[in-house]
């Protein structure tokens, strides 16, 4: 008698491969959903009800992000920055925002993408500008009505009632916000404002026996501090040494100066002919000061223009590690000229 043919065993592979796939997709889904909660549906911290977020001109969506991961705001950065390349497709716009307690941070990604949820305007009036960039500046944001800001020099000047003829360095640097829409000779004549009393204010205390026949020459030559360091316990130091040479009849001999009189013609390094070659500001060709300002001086910078250091130095140069070496004397100078070119032979 025959024996009865076992069953053969069906094949559970494709079941296997279906259920893996399966419980991979519900853990991938799971994930993302784990993901997108603690990132993009995550409630933005707000302090009290409501804060105020300013967007500076040239901020992007990356920047802020990584500042936001680094000061434990956000999580998941990597996410936040895919959903802004993918789903947003453009870039912050300058303005001051009001985030409101409640809102997710994907809702506050979307807010900063269009400059129409701007409550206000920030600007940014970086010390040591010009007032062509300053100009530039009021140009390109959306958010300023423009009124003066393409008229001539000595037309500008006029239509905002500045009795000046040349308006470099009539204008404070500084953070200002103003309200969106605001109109550029709104704007200008507030930072107008604010410089002349920042100079009265530092003319009025000022040290005495200055060189100076007027407050707008002491401008002049806070301007040239400000462009001569960017170091604040520098800046009395780099005025005592430009004090010190007008009233030794000795010439300034200043970089910025023959940049500025240079004009468009700068394009990033000066020649030994550049020094030789006159202008209006050229301080290695002319007597004492430039005919004006060669950009928007800082108050700090003002300040020290009113109080010079009291030591002898007549000389400073580049240390090539930031900072300046102050010296009273040609020799010592010379030394601290041969320092500073080894410093970047080094580094070359």
């Amino acid at each position: 008698m025959s024996k009865p043919r076992a069953k053969s065993k069906k094949n559970n592979k494709p079941s296997s491969l279906f259920k893996g796939v399966f419980v991979f997709l519900i853990g991938a889904i799971l994930l993302v959903t784990i993901i997108l909660g603690a990132s993009l549906l995550k409630t933005y911290p707000v302090d009290g009800q409501k804060q105020m977020i300013a967007i500076n001109q040239g901020e992007t969506y990356s920047g802020f992000i990584d500042r936001l991961a680094k000061e434990g705001k956000v999580s998941f950065p990597l996410m936040l920055k895919l959903y802004q390349k993918f789903i947003i497709h453009d870039t912050m716009k300058a303005g001051v925002y009001e985030v409101r307690q409640g809102m997710s941070v994907r809702q506050v990604l979307d807010l900063f993408s269009n400059a129409d949820n701007a409550q206000m305007n920030r600007i940014l009036v970086i010390e040591g500008t010009t007032f062509k960039q300053l100009v530039a500046l009021l140009r390109k944001d959306n958010l300023v009505t423009k009124e003066v800001v393409h008229l001539p020099h000595a037309e500008m000047l006029k239509a905002l009632n500045i009795p000046y003829d040349h308006p470099e360095g009539l204008f404070a640097p500084n953070t200002y916000f103003f309200n969106k829409g605001e109109s550029d000779k709104k704007i200008l004549t507030d930072l107008y404002q604010r410089q002349m009393k920042a100079l009265d204010d530092a003319w009025e205390k000022r040290a005495s026996d200055l060189p100076y026949k007027n407050k707008y020459e002491a401008l002049i030559m806070a301007s040239i501090i400000e462009k001569e360091t960017s170091v604040d316990r520098e800046l009395e130091q780099v005025s005592g040494v430009f004090v010190r040479r007008l009233k030794l009849g000795m010439r300034l001999q200043t970089d910025p100066t023959v940049i500025y009189g240079m004009g468009d013609r700068y394009t990033g390094n000066i020649t030994r002919q550049d020094l030789r070659t006159p202008t209006p500001y050229n301080t290695y060709t002319i007597n004492g000061l430039p005919p004006t300002p060669i950009a928007l001086p800082s108050q700090k910078a003002i300040e020290a223009a009113m109080h010079p250091d009291q030591s002898n130095n007549i000389y400073f140069v580049a240390t090539g590690n930031g900072g300046h070496t102050f010296t009273a004397n040609l020799d010592d100078h010379n030394r601290a000229v041969q320092d500073y070119l080894s410093v970047i032979r080094s580094k070359k």
